[in-house]
Order: C-alpha cells, then sequence, then structure tokens
C-alpha cells in the first residue's frame, strides 16, 4: 500500500473509533450516573475498572502475541462485533428492568478482554501506514478521538439520561458499533514482513505473550519509561477517573450541568490534541512527555480546588489539555524504538503493567473516598484544610485530588532528573 493510500485508511479508521468512542463513553456516563444516583458511593463504579484491568493483566500480553501474529484489520473487526453483542445484553438488563450491579461488571469483562487485542492492534498498524517522521502528528491526531468523544458524548449523555434513560444511550451506543464493523469490513491494513518467528503454533503464541516485556527486559531505559508512563496512567487516569462522577455532581449537582462541566472541560484536549498536531512537538521528544506531564500535575491540584462550574472547567481543561502532548510523544517514541513485528507485544506489556496497578487505584480511590476523605470533611480538623477544597460534599475528593496532583508532579521531576531517560531516543531506532 503507498504512502497516501496509507494516510487515507488511518484517517478513515480514527473516524470509525471516534464515533465509536462517542458512543461508549454517553452510555457509560449514563449507566455511571445511575449507578451513583442508586447506591450514593463511589466504590460501586471504581469497581469497573478493577473489572476492566483484570483482564488485561492476565490476558494482555496474548493479546498482544495475537496482534503480531493474525490480521489487525480482522481482529479489531471481531473486536467490535464482541462489544456490540456485551452491549445488547447490557440493554436487555435495563430494558428488563432486572439490572444488577454484576451485570455491569460483567458485560466491563466482557470488553476488556475484546480491547485487549483491538487496542494494541490499532496501535501497532500506524507504524505501517504512517511514516516515522509524520507520526507525531498522526498520533496527535488520534489523541483527538477520546477527548472529542467525551466532548460530544458528556452534554448528550446528560441530556439522554434525563429524557430517555440508559437504554437511549445503550441503544446509540449498538449503532456505532455496527458501523465500526461496516468500516473494518472494506479497510486494509497491511502487516509487516514476517520474521523467524512469525504464525508458529498456537502453544509459541503462548509463549510470546511475556515477549513485551521480555523486550523491555533488554532495554532498561524503555522500562523504565513504561513504569513511570503506567504510574501517570494510573494516577491522572485510574485514580482520578475513579471517583471523578461523584466529585462532579456533588460540586455541581445537576445532571445536566455535570454533563456541560465534563464536555467543556474535556474539550481542552481537543485543542491539545491539534496544537501537538499542528505543532509535532519537540525533539528529543522526551521533553514534550516530561513538560506535559508537570502541567497535568498542576492540572489535577487545580481540579481538587475548583468549587465552581467556571472554575471546574478551567482546572478540567487546562489538565485535559496537557495530555495529549505527552501521550503523542510517547507512544511516538516506543514507534520508533520498537521493531514493528513486535510492537503488538510491547504495546501490550504497556497496557498490562498499567493494567495491574489500576485496580489498587480504582480501589483506593473508592475506599479513601467513602471511608475516609468525605467522612472526615464533617469532623472538627477539617477546618484546617476546609480554605483549600471547602467543606461541602466532595470537598474530600478534592483533597485526594490534591495530593495526587503534587505526587505527579513530584515523580515527573524525579524522572526527569535521570539521564538515561533523557536520552532514551538516542538507542538504535526501529528499521
Amino acid at each position: 500500500m503507498g504512502r497516501s493510500g496509507g494516510a487515507v485508511t488511518y484517517y478513515v479508521l480514527i473516524a470509525t473509533q471516534a464515533l465509536s468512542l462517542v458512543g461508549s463513553q454517553a452510555s457509560s456516563l449514563a449507566v455511571g450516573i445511575a449507578v451513583f444516583r442508586l447506591t450514593g458511593q463511589a466504590t460501586p463504579l471504581a469497581l469497573v475498572g478493577v473489572f476492566w484491568a483484570a483482564p488485561l493483566v492476565l490476558l494482555g500480553g496474548l493479546g498482544g502475541a495475537i496482534v503480531d501474529r493474525f490480521d489487525r484489520r480482522v481482529l479489531m473487526l471481531a473486536a467490535n462485533v464482541g462489544y456490540t453483542v456485551a452491549s445488547g445484553l447490557l440493554l436487555l438488563a435495563f430494558v428488563s428492568g432486572a439490572f444488577r450491579l454484576w451485570q455491569l461488571y460483567a458485560v466491563t469483562t466482557a470488553d476488556s478482554i475484546l480491547g485487549a487485542v483491538a487496542a494494541p492492534a490499532l496501535q501497532a498498524s500506524v507504524a505501517m501506514l504512517v511514516p516515522d517522521r509524520h507520526r507525531d502528528r498522526a498520533n496527535a491526531i488520534q489523541e483527538l478521538t477520546y477527548p472529542g468523544a467525551v466532548v460530544v458524548a458528556a452534554p448528550l449523555a446528560g441530556v439522554l439520561y434525563a429524557a430517555i434513560g440508559v437504554p437511549g444511550a445503550i441503544a446509540a451506543d449498538m449503532l456505532t458499533f455496527v458501523a465500526a464493523v461496516a468500516v473494518l469490513s472494506v479497510l486494509r491494513i497491511p502487516m509487516p514482513a514476517a520474521g523467524a518467528e512469525r504464525r508458529p503454533a498456537w502453544i509459541r503464541v503462548w509463549r510470546q505473550s511475556l515477549d513485551g516485556f521480555r523486550y523491555l527486559a533488554e532495554t532498561p531505559a524503555l522500562l523504565a519509561l513504561c513504569i513511570y508512563i503506567s504510574l501517570v496512567s494510573v494516577t491522572a487516569g485510574g485514580f482520578f477517573w475513579a471517583v471523578f462522577t461523584p466529585y462532579l455532581l456533588d460540586r455541581v449537582h445537576a445532571t445536566t450541568t455535570f454533563g456541560l462541566v465534563y464536555g467543556v472541560g474535556f474539550s481542552g484536549a481537543i485543542f491539545g490534541a491539534v496544537a501537538m498536531a499542528a505543532w509535532g512537538g519537540a525533539r528529543p521528544r522526551i521533553h514534550t512527555v516530561m513538560v506535559s506531564m508537570l502541567i497535568a500535575g498542576a492540572g489535577i491540584v487545580l481540579v481538587g480546588i475548583a468549587r465552581s462550574p467556571f472554575a471546574l472547567v478551567a482546572a478540567l481543561f487546562l489538565l485535559t489539555f496537557a495530555i495529549p502532548f505527552g501521550n503523542a510523544a510517547i507512544t511516538s517514541i516506543f514507534q520508533g524504538q520498537v521493531a514493528p513485528d513486535r510492537q503488538g507485544r510491547v504495546f501490550a506489556a504497556m497496557g498490562q503493567l498499567t493494567a495491574l496497578l489500576v485496580p489498587f487505584a480504582t480501589l483506593s480511590g473508592g475506599a479513601l473516598s467513602d471511608r475516609l476523605f468525605e467522612p472526615a470533611v464533617r469532623l472538627p480538623g477539617w477546618r484546617a484544610v476546609a480554605w483549600v477544597v471547602g467543606a461541602a460534599p466532595g470537598a474530600g475528593i478534592g483533597l485526594m485530588y490534591v495530593l495526587a496532583g503534587l505526587w505527579l508532579i513530584a515523580l515527573t521531576a524525579a524522572v526527569y532528573a535521570s539521564p538515561s531517560i533523557r536520552r532514551v531516543e538516542l538507542a538504535s531506532a526501529a528499521p
């Protein structure tokens, strides 16, 4: 496939992913609102992250080995068929009035198993469609998909929840999966040249499920960077978002305001991704990663301090604006340093490591909120921090965010000080 044809395929693939994400986010937020209204606690929502992470920990390496061995387009197509079936089962549970939390956790687990193959398949396809000099911009454009979906889906979820409830949001999600299946049925994505270890027996696929970790272990700087990114992900991702829905509902109360603050604040990621796509990032790319994560840490602190809808929008905008710069640059670093026929396993290993930490982050977020920080708001000693985060419901999670943001700033500063991390791109690049 020529470079222009590869670019067209890439952009069609990204547009399809964006549409699918809109449906998924609207459905996820609507279900999250319903669960929080039903239980009044953060922990049931935090458990969703645990059930998402568990299959990635157990099967992530296997998913990467499968991605490096079989047609990546077919794998993504099959995953979207599976997403459609899982969403259909959840829709039936809500329509019949028989919804229980375990059903949500079961569907989440199924989606995660499918994602263990679909996510590395998409990431590994980029190197086959886009040349290295354009990958920062290509990855930045890919970064647009998630925030763009959230900006559209957040107010949509609030409106749908108020108007027709959760079933409408889930039905819309299913339609986007059907559209993704139709598009993937006609796309063509090239595979890397067959190596000596390509397409052996299935027993070797199992053995190769740990190859991503073996590869990283042979390159200590990449391994250290992978560990750092995993810690960032569980802080600014798993921990932060595990309690964000109850936090935002406590701060703004109305579901329509919730959707607007969520959507407008998250639009920062769109502007960040557009800016990264236009700029292309610094060289070496590691500087873009580290500076963006320092800004993200400051954004988390400000989200915890914010109390009004306007302040929450501004703080969330800053946080989400910074993330695409780091995400695009780190993805390009690994795409440039890892051979194309091993990228599926390496990206899966990175996801596996993050997934290993997510349950601790999400469970601790829910437990700390419900059992320690939110109850502490009612104690006399809370006056010592009330001037920072307030003393109304949600203030406890606000203090959690302040501490998490300061931790992320300290971690990033320590990693940035390492010469081996700053020189990580001086190693031999992938062919």
